[in-house]
This record gives C-alpha cells, sequence and structure tokens, in this order.
C-alpha cells in the first residue's frame, strides 16, 4: 500500500512523526513516502521539529514557501497534482486543518486517490478561521475520517458524512507528547532563560488576534499585567514579531522587567515549558490539547474553539481577548483554582496504532 503522508506547517509534523513509526512496523504492508510542502520554512519551524520528532528526510519538498491563504492554495495544488500523477499512490493521508492539508486532500479526491484525513470532525463553527475552511472542505473530500473525540464523530454524521467512514482513534499529538515526554526533561531551556521559579508560558499567531491592532494591543495590556506577578515566557512567531513592529509596540516590551520575549522554540523545549509552567497562555490549538494531558491550566485566548473536550473534561477554559477576563482567570489558576481535568478516552499514545489497524483491516479500493 503505497502512502502519501502530507505535512506543512509546525503542528503537522507532531501528528504525521507517530504515523510514520507505526508504518514501519509493517514493512510488507506499507510504503510510505512524506511530501513536505513547505508551507513552514523556517528552521525553529520545521527542520528542527524534524529532527526531534525523529522524522525522516522528506522524499519530497515541494518549496511552496510564504504567501496568501489562495497563493498557497494554488500552488500546493498544482505541485500535488504533479506529484501523485508521476507517482500514483493507493492513498493520501493530510493531518490537521493546515493550509496545506486541504489542497492535498482536493488534488487527491479529484483524481480518485482515496483520502484519510487525521484529527477529522473539529469544528469552531467560526467560518471566519481559514482552518475552519480547511477542515470543512477536506472532512467533505475524505474516505476515512479519523476523530480526536466523540465531539468529532457527532459534527460528521450531522454533516452528512456516512458512518462507515468515521473512526474514532484518539489524538495522535498525544502519542508524540507521551513519546517525547520524558526526552523533554533533559532540555535545558529553563537554565538558559534563567527561571528559577514560577512562570507562565505565552504563543500568540492567529490572525484574529496578532492582526487586528485593537484586540492584539487588548492582549498585550493583560500580559503587561500579568508580567507583573508572573515571569512570561513568550516564544514569538515570525507573525507575531511582524505585527508588534507594525504596530510599534516590539521596543516597548523589549523593557518590560518580566517578559522574556525568545524566538519560536524546539517541540522538546516546548513540551518542558508547558509541563514546569504555572499557567499557558496560548491560542493554539494543539497547546490545548497537550496541557490538558499534562494537567496544567491553559487560558485559551479565543472566543471559540474546535476543541470542546479540553473544556468539558481538561484542563482548558476560553477566555476570549478582554483584558480584564484574560487577568481575572490567570489570577484564578495564581490563586491555586485553575482546574485539574482528565484525560479524554483514548488519549493515550495509541491514537497512531489504531489507525494503522484501521488501514489494514479497511483497505482501500483501487
Amino acid at each position: 500500500m503505497r502512502i502519501v503522508n502530507v505535512v506543512g506547517a509546525r503542528p503537522n509534523f507532531m501528528k504525521i512523526a507517530p504515523l510514520i513509526q507505526e508504518y514501519r512496523k509493517h514493512p510488507t504492508e506499507f510504503e510510505p513516502a512524506l511530501v513536505h510542502t513547505g508551507q513552514h520554512y523556517d528552521d525553529n519551524m520545521s527542520k528542527l521539529f524534524f529532527e526531534q520528532l525523529h522524522l525522516p528526510k522528506p522524499d519530497v519538498h515541494l518549496g511552496v514557501g510564504s504567501g496568501t491563504h489562495s497563493e498557497q492554495t494554488a500552488k500546493i495544488m498544482i505541485e500535488m497534482e504533479r506529484l501523485l500523477l508521476s507517482a500514483p499512490a493507493d492513498l493520501v493521508v493530510v493531518v490537521g486543518d493546515v493550509n496545506s492539508t486541504m489542497p492535498a486532500a482536493i488534488v487527491a479526491a479529484k483524481l480518485c486517490i482515496p483520502v484519510a484525513h487525521v484529527e477529522a470532525g473539529l469544528r469552531s463553527f467560526d467560518r471566519t478561521m481559514p482552518e475552519e475552511i480547511n477542515r470543512l472542505v477536506t472532512d467533505a473530500v475524505s474516505d476515512y475520517c479519523f476523530t480526536t473525540s466523540p465531539d468529532a464523530d457527532e459534527n460528521l454524521l450531522r454533516e452528512g458524512v456516512p458512518a462507515e467512514k468515521i473512526f474514532f482513534v484518539g489524538n495522535v499529538m498525544i502519542d508524540t507528547l507521551l513519546g517525547l515526554k520524558e526526552a523533554s526533561r533533559q532540555s535545558d531551556i529553563g537554565r538558559r532563560l534563567g527561571l528559577n521559579g514560577e512562570f507562565g508560558f505565552v504563543t500568540l499567531h492567529r490572525p484574529s488576534n496578532v492582526d487586528l491592532k485593537e484586540t492584539f494591543e487588548e492582549i498585550l495590556s493583560a500580559l503587561d499585567a500579568l508580567q507583573r506577578e508572573l515571569p512570561l515566557v513568550f516564544p514569538v512567531h515570525p507573525r507575531t514579531v511582524n505585527r508588534l513592529k507594525q504596530f510599534g509596540h516590539w521596543d516597548e516590551l523589549q523593557g518590560w522587567p518580566n517578559l522574556k520575549l525568545v524566538e519560536p522554540v524546539g517541540y522538546l523545549d516546548s513540551v518542558w515549558l508547558m509541563s514546569n509552567a504555572k499557567v499557558v497562555l496560548t491560542d493554539s490549538g494543539g497547546m490545548q490539547e497537550e496541557t490538558t494531558v499534562l494537567g496544567i491550566p491553559c487560558l485559551t485566548i479565543r472566543e471559540n474553539t474546535e476543541r470542546p473536550i479540553t473544556i468539558s473534561e481538561g484542563t482548558n477554559t476560553l477566555v476570549g481577548t478582554n483584558r480584564e477576563k484574560i487577568v481575572s482567570e490567570a489570577n484564578r489558576v495564581l490563586a491555586g483554582h485553575g482546574k485539574k481535568g482528565r484525560v479524554p478516552k483514548f488519549w493515550d499514545g495509541k491514537a497512531a496504532e489504531r489507525i494503522v489497524n484501521c488501514l489494514l483491516e479497511h483497505r482501500p479500493k483501487k
């Protein structure tokens, strides 16, 4: 079974790594190829993750690079079509909801190649999010919808996806987290940053948060208040750096005494920071899941989430972008009232194994 596995951005790498490892356990059954679209091309956003996740060098690198949503989508479709016409596949596997996911799925479907979507069915119900469009379209053309939670199954059924295409397998991102949790303890980022006590961990990158000046300044005001109470570590996404400079706040943040602005960190450093933080403030989808498994209170700086199970069962609290709400919820955590939560079903490190067993049992039709 020749399987083309597509990745393009940092969140994809953690999701594809356990699958690649699982294919290797069945060398007579699978011939996996790894295709990197090049959506993320910065070393800290791409190369370093490949090394730390023990991912093989991509068999194909499409070299798409940056651009608008439409530009990236179009370039990926053109290059994926060329690839799949020159080297036909039995199955195309796409993961997550980034701009590499949807176009790869569309091209495969148009060439009548079965598509498997890992992390299917997640919905924020907010179509202003580019990721929501990617999720909806990808699931609509997929033959295998591998889901992380029961609510994802319900979303797919409600949208008319046949039950026989839906497989509740758990969360491959947690496979990676649990597999590398021990290795992350060897990270020396705490020493490098001089972290001698409690601290908070911050990540921000979503356009809805950092591209809108008024919204971004509201969030920054909350962070300013918090860093007066607790040191904050803030690895700054390239997009966020650009907006801070554009809006005239970059130099200002350098003067905040308890804010540590750093370049994007590798996976092991990120897990160490999450595991040891008093609180995590983020707009990342994956970190909502990781903090739930690590048992760390997470405040999600968004008005909605496609991962409601991290709220109903996990350690996540949706705080929006209002300064007072962010600060008050953070103070609750600092006072010892953060959510404890529990680990959702099948977030146990065996999701990739379930996916591969499913593919062996339900082989793609040629």
